[in-house]
């Protein structure tokens, strides 16, 4: 006996380290989730964006490689003076005797193919912009902020579907446990029946109400057992993983006393509606910078001649500059993008209030259906057990012939509907519950 009892606990460890715990499942969800993956993605993809923008602060640097070959004449003489190798001759002198000045050198206006290698370095710099790339370096790091913001979002919302699908199924469990409890008394009552059918008591008629009052409640199992299915294929779903069984009891959850200035500070929602004001006011700074003068500087270094790298530093060349740009006219566009950037600060500032409002006013909704969905299933636990007992008071009296079948039957569906009532008010208690949690970010990191 002692050896089937350690073979029992030892099979029920088993079993139960073969269910997914909750934890387990959010974790598995942040790390697995397709839709969370993607955001991820998306979040990298901002901030590579923010290192780019910050990169052009720095200029860049080109190395160029040409390979010309030409009859033209200008290009010819071009190309001789940058590889430093032009003579009097290619200006027509040995063709010139003193007196005929016009006379048109050949030399000069008919020159025969040259090739041209030119081989550069340029480095250009951004000195002073108006402030433009330290914005868009701004905009683009609170644009990263922004993509955090939404897949901690997202998360929230995976979250929130996981615990309602995992309570759903404790929820179901615990329906089904009843649903077969009837089950087994309906089965107990029919085999009553038979035997004072054959007593003569009863008529068949009493027997095959109870065999479809049977029959009915095997079809709500069934339906029951068909979602919870259902809900496991879902959970397989956001964990990105087969999942056949739960671990742990997750009927009624906890209702954690959080203050609404709490909830307000941690709401994603307020959250990306503060980061939207902040943008919208770099977009004015960075449309303002459009009026300022934009400064560069660039410096070339490079070598010219009719071989590909002949002799770099015999012909080589360099070039430094400075340029000053300012645009003082462009039709109006400049300061209507401003005015638009004004409009969109003003926009968000409004939709920031709004945020806040709705939250607050949805939390307050929230934690009020919470509170009546409680009250209810408080009297619905006393309803139940109460329906239970009355039951099976009028299934004995039934045994006893003093009331009928069809009065047993009327108070066994008075218990199965007050039992699917409270599972009803359960489940969305706890949906509300959930959508609390979702409001105020919990377990997002």
């Amino acid at each position: 006996m002692k050896i089937f009892f350690l073979a029992l606990i030892t099979f029920s460890i088993c079993f139960a380290q073969e269910g997914l715990s909750l934890e387990s499942a959010i974790a598995k969800v942040k790390a697995n989730n397709k839709e969370i993956v993607i955001a991820k993605f998306d979040e990298q993809i901002r901030a590579l964006e923010h290192q780019a923008a910050l990169g052009q602060n720095y200029g860049s640097v080109d190395l160029s490689q040409a390979a010309l070959r030409s009859n033209d004449a200008l290009n010819i003489f071009g190309y001789k003076l940058q590889s430093r190798q032009a003579t009097f001759a290619d200006f027509g002198f040995k063709q010139f005797n003193g007196s005929n000045y016009m006379l048109a050198p050949e030399d000069l206006n008919n020159p025969k193919d040259r090739n041209h290698f030119q081989t550069k370095i340029e480095y250009t710099l951004p000195i002073y912009t108006g402030g433009k790339l330290e914005h868009y370096g701004k905009i683009t790091q609170a644009l990263q902020a922004m993509s955090t913001l939404e897949r901690e979002q997202l998360t929230a919302t995976k979250i929130y579907e996981l615990k309602k699908s995992f309570f759903a199924i404790s929820l179901l469990n615990n329906y089904l446990y009843n649903l077969h409890i009837i089950a087994t008394n309906t089965t107990k009552l029919e085999k009553t029946t038979e035997a004072m059918m054959q007593e003569g008591y009863v008529k068949k008629v009493d027997l095959l109400e109870i065999q479809s009052k049977q029959a009915d409640v095997e079809r709500l199992i069934n339906q029951a057992e068909a979602n919870k299915s259902l809900l496991y294929y879902y959970i397989s779903f956001l964990v990105d993983e087969p999942i056949a069984s739960i671990a742990g009891n997750y009927e009624e959850a906890e209702l954690a006393l959080d203050e609404d200035e709490r909830i307000l500070a941690q709401n994603l929602d307020i959250k990306k509606a503060e980061q939207g004001v902040e943008i919208s006011k770099m977009n004015i700074a960075l449309q303002q910078s459009t009026f300022l003068p934009q400064v560069g500087a660039f410096a070339n270094y490079g070598s010219s001649d009719e071989k590909l790298m002949n002799d770099f530093s015999k012909n080589d060349a360099y070039t430094v500059g400075l340029q000053v740009k300012w645009n003082i006219f462009n039709g109006g566009t400049d300061k209507n993008n401003l005015e638009k950037a004004r409009v969109e600060n003003l926009k968000a500032s409004q939709q920031l209030i709004l945020a806040k409002n709705s939250v607050a006013l949805n939390v307050k909704q929230i934690q009020t259906q919470i509170k009546s969905h409680e009250y209810e299933i408080a009297s619905l636990k006393k309803e139940v057990e109460l329906a239970h007992l009355i039951y099976e008071n009028y299934a004995g009296r039934y045994a006893e012939k003093i009331v009928s079948i069809n009065d047993v039957m009327m108070k066994q569906s008075e218990e199965l509907t007050k039992v699917l009532k409270l599972k009803e008010v359960q489940n969305a208690r706890n949906e509300k519950i959930f959508e609390l949690q979702k409001l105020a970010s919990k377990e997002v990191k």
